[in-house]
């Protein structure tokens, strides 16, 4: 089942991170719970998980962005797409994204745009296929 993020289950989502790029999951703190709240709270802000075998185990942001270009139309932002290694290979983070599409379709975007760190060609063919492309646009990235 592909749905939207519960709020009791911040817990299995920290834990589907360990399989991006996190190295342990984060201490809840205060900041951790305010995020946590600030997120569930934003209209615009959607995380997408798939639940196989009872457990979270793909899953994406998608973040609709108001706009004031484009006839007022917002795009859609996709970030953190990431499947548990033990469920890789059956579709779950395609479903994932077909979801956003979804919610971005029904929000009124024009565009949806993905970042990836991953240069490798399996990963960047897997995004093609999802319907991106690297051709349109070029990113830039400053850390922080």
């Amino acid at each position: 089942m592909v749905r939207e993020i519960r709020e009791n289950e911040l817990q299995a989502l920290l834990e589907l991170y360990l399989f991006l790029h996190e190295t342990e999951v984060p201490e809840m703190t205060d900041r951790l719970r305010e995020t946590w709240t600030a997120v569930l709270a934003d209209p615009n802000h959607h995380i997408i998980v798939k639940e196989a075998d009872g457990k979270l185990v793909s899953s994406c942001v998608c973040v609709v962005i108001p706009n004031l270009t484009r006839g007022v139309l917002p795009y859609a932002f996709v970030e953190n797409v990431v499947t548990h290694k033990d469920f890789r290979g059956k579709g779950y983070a395609t479903e994932c994204l077909a979801y956003a599409k979804k919610v971005a379709e029904a929000a009124g975007c024009y565009k949806m745009m993905l970042l990836t760190g991953s240069k490798e060609d399996s990963t960047l063919e897997f995004y093609r296929r999802a319907g991106y492309n690297s051709r349109d646009k070029t990113a830039f990235v400053q850390w922080l």
